[in-house]
């Protein structure tokens, strides 16, 4: 009988990105199940060794990961780590993965991180309590509890405590839900990028 806990691992030769202590780390893609993910990291190409690893999940067992060929990005929880010569073996349990069928990561250029926290923000010169959808390094997406007039290109002053974001950002698009709440997309500007700590960039990259 199968055990319905078994879930079916298969067998891969694909390069993604894993995103740990502020870096983003070529990885190769063992096997992968709709579970998780057992992948390996060549110490030698990243600077990375095992002891480096623990002292990191001692921070954090949550990272970000991304295989471009997949078109699978989001969070998972690493469960192992081991070696294997020069490389380390991560495995890993997917918590929030999304399945990107029209590429719109490559679409978008950066990725972009789910991400519920509380923020501040000034628009026509009234502050409204927010809430964030995702965040990128480029850009924000965020939830305020009630109808907001808005415009395209309209400039918001925002305030983010979680990542220490502070600044103004662009409007890029709007909607409102069937409860009359606001949803806002919204580009930086006028702020340091390079700052952004916590958050992959994830853009298009050139893997071998």
């Amino acid at each position: 009988m199968i055990n319905p806990r078994q879930y079916f691992r298969k067998n891969f030769a694909l390069s993604g990105l894993l995103f740990i202590g502020n870096v983003e780390h070529e990885m190769q893609v063992l096997n992968l199940s709709i579970s998780g993910i057992l992948a390996a990291i060549d110490t030698s190409a990243n600077l990375l060794n095992e002891r480096d690893v623990f002292l990191l999940l001692q921070q954090s067992s949550i990272v970000d990961i991304y295989i471009e060929n997949l078109n699978l990005s989001g969070e998972a929880e690493i469960v192992r780590v081991d070696m294997d010569d020069e490389k380390i073996l991560i495995g890993m349990e997917f918590k929030q993965i999304s399945y990107d069928v029209e590429n719109l990561l490559y679409k978008r250029k950066a990725y972009r991180k789910s991400m519920t926290a509380p923020g501040q923000a000034l628009i026509a010169e009234s502050f409204y309590e927010f809430m964030t959808r995702n965040v990128s390094v480029d850009g924000i997406m965020i939830y305020i509890d009630e109808h907001v007039d808005l415009q395209l290109n309209m400039i918001i002053e925002f305030k983010f405590d979680k990542l220490h974001l502070y600044g103004e950002s662009r409007v890029i698009w709007f909607e409102y839900d069937e409860t009359g709440s606001t949803v806002i997309g919204m580009e930086y500007l006028h702020m340091e990028k390079s700052e952004i700590t916590g958050i992959p960039r994830f853009y298009h990259y050139d893997f071998k």
